[in-house]
């Protein structure tokens, strides 16, 4: 059997977005804002106390004095470790993130910085239109969308917080869990 092109979303899944944005906060504001507070999808405005999505995307760009909060997020425990085993192994790594274009240079300097082995990025709101065997994403709406329009495909939802399961999407509570998705056995 050939390798598998494995569709991989960066925020909440590779990097531990939570933990940036709140600690990025913390130092601007002097927030004591905790990650596990986290428990929503479109909720991290009012969690962080800005007046909407919006105003938090502002706050989160680069503005002159650092970059944008994508920059320096840390990896998720096991996260790259997990994906270049399966690249060495001979899968291919495509990495489909939703990203405004502020946040393009920041993401791809952090995928540098974390030798991400991969060929192929795909900064993308359509993630369903990236030919992929096997999808791992967080974000409910995206894995509603590639359970729809990529059901002959297997669907992994990274298990956070703020999603919830669904009827033919595989859970994945870990990077070991999404290693044994792959290579099952």
């Amino acid at each position: 059997m050939g390798g598998l092109r494995l569709g991989i979303d960066l925020d909440g899944v590779v990097a531990d977005f939570t933990a940036g944005w709140i600690d990025l906060h913390r130092r601007e504001f002097g927030s004591d804002l905790a990650p596990d507070g986290v428990t929503m999808w479109d909720g991290l405005h009012e969690f962080a106390g800005f007046p909407t999505m919006d105003a938090f995307w502002d706050w989160a760009r680069p503005n002159g004095t650092r970059p944008s909060v994508f920059r320096h997020l840390r990896p998720l425990p096991g996260a790259l470790e997990t994906i270049r085993t399966l690249a060495d192994v001979g899968h291919d790594i495509v990495i489909i993130s939703a990203k405004p274009d502020w946040a393009v240079p920041d993401t791809l300097a952090w995928l540098s910085d974390h030798a991400m082995p991969t060929r192929e990025v795909h900064l993308t709101f359509d993630k369903h239109e990236i030919d992929c065997d096997v999808y791992l994403d967080d974000a409910p709406h995206v894995l509603e969308s590639l359970r729809t329009r990529r059901s002959d495909r297997t669907v992994c939802r990274f298990v956070q917080p703020w999603n919830a399961p669904m009827d033919g999407v595989v859970d994945v509570g870990g990077w070991e869990d999404f290693q044994r998705v792959v290579h099952p056995g």
